[in-house]
């Protein structure tokens, strides 16, 4: 598996407090990220970088109630429209704004990273997409789109560190010898154990009938899944349609299994040996 080059980012908070506004820089980056939780955006909002041209991201708990909501926009004075949905929308408690430190983002830049930001987080599936319309892309020359696009790329480095991994699609991209395998109740699947959670791979099964005692969190989440195109009918059972990440092993496993298990023990390679007893060789336990 190729590893990602690495790369430095610094991340400033004013008020000393963790949870509070944090500004994120990016090494070799002209762009700019703040994030910071709605109780403060009257704190936030006395920033300058508010009164920018860039693109923003608002998100918090989603209707379900299992996958969170997001929503994408953008403006050439942020801040005007950060104040619409402070009083239009009600879902959001944190917001992540991207504005150029040199500032030379345009409109049709912002336009730009909008667009493709919700086309993202609408193939990735790991939110409810509060977006009523899809944003046209706008018209770039071949520059104008390859520094849109290089700006893009650094800004999806950044949102990970801010807690945000909603626009990048899972992909269990691992060489045969990590994989993991549930065979149980007649259905077969397959994933990876990874640093942002437990990818299942495109066309594992999962069960179609739930035991009544199944946890509600795991009932909810199939629903979604369900809802969202990423579980489908296949016959006698569901089929995942995209590699998809889920928080835990046993999660995974209980979504695709109707009921709790324990993914660490259900979860086995191709010579059976469970994951709990894959991790413990790896950390050197006795």
């Amino acid at each position: 598996m190729s590893r990602l080059p690495g790369f430095s980012v610094r991340i400033f908070i004013p008020s000393g407090e963790p949870e509070a506004l944090r500004i994120v820089e990016k090494s070799n980056w002209t762009g700019q990220g703040l994030v910071f939780p709605r109780a403060q955006f009257a704190e936030a909002r006395q920033r300058s970088e508010l009164k920018r041209t860039g693109v923003y991201i608002l998100w918090g708990p989603g209707e379900s109630g299992q996958l969170p909501r997001v929503y994408v926009g953008e403006g050439d004075l942020v801040l005007s429209r950060l104040d619409q949905h402070a009083r239009q929308k009600d879902f959001w408690t944190h917001a992540a704004v991207f504005t150029s430190k040199d500032q030379n983002l345009n409109k049709a830049h912002v336009q730009y990273l909008e667009a493709r930001l919700v086309a993202l987080a609408s193939e990735a599936k790991r939110a409810e997409l509060d977006n009523g319309n899809v944003p046209q892309m706008p018209a770039l020359s071949e520059a104008d789109a390859a520094d849109a696009e290089s700006f893009l790329g650094d800004l999806l480095l950044c949102l990970p560190l801010m807690g945000v991994s909603l626009f990048e699609k899972a992909r269990a991209n691992v060489d045969g010898s990590r994989l993991l395998y549930l065979r149980a109740k007649g259905i077969e699947a397959s994933g990876v154990d990874g640093s942002e959670g437990f990818v299942v791979r495109a066309g594992s099964q999962a069960v179609k009938d739930e035991v009544a005692s199944i946890h509600p969190y795991m009932s909810e989440l199939r629903k979604s899944l369900l809802a969202q195109g990423v579980l489908e009918a296949a016959g006698t059972c569901y089929r995942l349609t995209q590699d998809y990440t889920f928080n835990s092993p046993s999660t995974a496993a209980g979504v695709l299994l109707g009921r709790s298990f324990n993914g660490r023990i259900e979860w086995k390679d191709a010579k059976g040996r469970t994951l709990r007893e894959l991790q413990e060789a790896e950390a050197g336990a006795p």
